[in-house]
C-alpha cells in the first residue's frame, strides 16, 4: 500500500491501521484417536518456532523493528510467542503447563508504535466428527507502516478454507494547516490488496462502512474436494452414502462460519 506522498502532516501520523483475520481450517475425523491425531498435527504444523518466523517475516514486510523475542511450546500442546520492542535483544523463556488441549496458543508481537497478535484455537464438534482449527491474527500499526503489505503473505502462510478479514483506520492526524485527516490512502475494498491468484480461489463478500473507515471481507474456498478434508482415511475407504453425508456436514460447517448463522 502506498500512502499519499502529497500530504504534508503536522507532526507524527497518529492514524492507527488495524488488519484482523480469522482463518479456519476444517477437517473430518472418524474416531477420537484420529481427532486427537489431527489436533497434534495442527499443534506441530503451527508450533512456536514456525509462528515466530511468520511474525518475524511480517515485521520485515511492513517495515517494523523487533528488538526481543520470547517463545514457548506447551505440554501437551500449544505455544506462546512474544515479540517486544525495547533496547537490547533476547527474551526469557517461561515454563508453563497448558491446562486443556483446547486452550489457545497465543502469540503477541509489540512493534514500534505497533503490535501483532496471533491466537490459535483447535475445536471440534462433540458428535459428528467435524474439527475446526481457527487462527486469529491482528496487525495494528501507526505512522507510515501499513499492515496491508503483509496481507497476501499471511493468507499464504495458513492453510485456510474460510477467512474473515477486517481492516479499520482509527483516529485522525492533521496536515500542516490543522485540517483533520481520517484516512491517509485511497481505499475501496480489502480485495484491492489481495493477489489475483488468491481472489480466484475464494468466493468473497464485502461489508464496508466507508464513512467510518471500516472494511470487512468474508472468503470461502470455491472448490471442494472431499479427500482434502478427511484425516486418517480417504474417500475410497468409505461407502458413497457415507461420503455424501460427510460432505454435507463439512459444507454445512463452512456455510455456517461463512454466513455467521446456524443452519438447520
Amino acid at each position: 500500500m502506498k500512502t499519499n506522498a502529497k500530504i504534508k502532516l503536522h507532526g507524527f501520523n497518529n492514524l492507527t491501521k488495524t488488519l484482523a483475520f480469522s482463518m479456519y481450517d476444517i477437517c473430518y475425523t472418524k474416531t477420537v484417536s484420529d481427532r486427537n491425531a489431527y489436533i497434534a498435527y495442527i499443534d506441530e504444523q503451527y508450533n512456536a518456532e514456525r509462528l515466530t518466523q511468520i511474525l518475524k517475516n511480517v515485521t520485515k514486510i511492513i517495515g517494523a523493528n523487533i528488538l526481543s523475542i520470547a517463545n514457548q511450546d506447551y505440554d501437551p500442546q500449544g505455544a506462546s510467542v512474544t515479540l517486544l520492542v525495547c533496547e537490547g535483544n533476547g527474551g526469557n523463556t517461561i515454563q508453563k503447563k497448558q491446562s486443556s488441549s483446547l486452550e489457545p496458543e497465543v502469540i503477541l508481537a509489540h512493534l514500534d508504535k505497533s503490535h501483532i497478535t496471533v491466537h490459535t484455537y483447535p475445536e471440534y464438534h462433540p458428535l459428528d466428527g467435524v474439527c475446526t482449527f481457527r487462527a486469529d491474527i491482528d496487525v495494528s500499526t501507526c505512522g507510515q507502516i501499513s499492515p496491508l503489505k503483509a496481507l497476501n503473505y499471511l493468507i499464504n502462510s495458513f492453510d485456510t478454507d474460510i477467512m474473515t478479514i477486517d481492516y479499520r483506520v482509527r483516529g485522525f492526524t492533521r496536515d500542516i494547516t490543522g485540517r483533520k485527516i481520517f484516512n491517509d490512502h485511497k481505499f475501496n475494498s480489502i480485495q484491492d490488496y489481495i493477489d489475483q491468484s488468491i481472489l480466484e480461489k475464494y468466493q468473497m463478500i464485502d461489508v464496508n462502512i466507508y464513512q467510518e473507515n471500516l472494511y470487512h471481507t468474508k472468503c470461502k474456498l470455491k472448490h471442494f474436494e472431499l479427500d482434502n478434508y478427511l484425516f486418517g482415511f480417504s474417500e475410497t475407504d468409505i461407502h458413497p452414502d457415507e461420503a455424501q453425508e460427510i460432505t454435507h456436514r463439512l459444507k454445512k460447517e463452512m456455510d455456517e462460519i461463512f454466513h455467521g448463522i446456524n443452519l438447520p
